[in-house]
């Protein structure tokens, strides 16, 4: 039987190292590369080959949902595992517009990591209990159960990047590097901001963005 081969990427060379000594100790899983930022993942995609990604969603850099979907057009059959220490509406949002089939709190330990992988790699979703909670799964799919009552659920998936770089205290030149836009396309968002959430400058939304779990302190 093919092992599956996993892509782990993570900020921490700590939990890169320890998540993926545990790992390779499973009979079937396969450590084909691993990543320090998004960024670095998509450099390394193509050569690896990885049937499954584990990604954290706190990074620097590129953010992780942008990422999952260049990711999943250079390999459309790959499948993305988010895993994160938080758990925002606003993540599980994103992450199920962009096709997640898994969303693991750190929290929960290494042997949820390990049960995603599994039910993940068998064609099968797997969130963990926290988030769980949070869907609800009907006819129209898995959604979030209170989703429309965040302010935040009104953005455009572009907004959201671009409030996201805001709150990382980015240059609009980073921002439209890291989104491979143009300044002017970021200057547009962030003026389709300020006027949707009647917020006058960057700080306010960087406030914003951090106040409705878009972003991390």
């Amino acid at each position: 039987m093919q092992s599956v081969r996993i892509l782990l990427v993570d900020d921490h060379a700590l939990v890169r190292d320890a998540l993926g000594h545990r790992l390779v100790q499973e009979p079937g899983l396969e450590i084909v590369a691993t990543a320090g930022s998004a960024d670095e993942a998509l450099d390394v995609i193509v050569q690896s080959q990885p049937h499954i990604v584990l990604l954290d969603i706190d990074m620097p850099g590129l953010i992780c949902f942008d990422a999952a979907k260049r990711m999943q057009a250079i390999l459309p059959e790959i499948r993305i595992i988010f895993v994160s220490a938080h758990i925002h509406d606003q993540y599980i949002e994103q992450a199920l517009q962009v096709g997640a089939m898994g969303y693991v709190c750190k929290r929960e330990g290494t042997d949820d990591v390990i049960s995603a992988i599994r039910d993940v790699s068998e064609g099968r979703s797997h969130f963990s209990a926290d988030v769980q909670s949070r869907l609800v799964v009907d006819s129209g799919g898995t959604r979030l159960a209170d989703g429309a009552k965040s302010r935040g659920s009104t953005l455009t998936p572009r907004e959201t990047e671009v409030i996201k770089y805001v709150a990382r205290g980015l240059a609009k030149k980073e921002i439209a590097k890291l989104m491979g836009v143009s300044v002017k396309t970021v200057d547009k968002h962030t003026s389709n901001l300020m006027e949707k959430l009647d917020i006058h400058d960057r700080v306010g939304l960087a406030r914003f963005a951090i106040r409705e779990g878009l972003a991390e302190l």
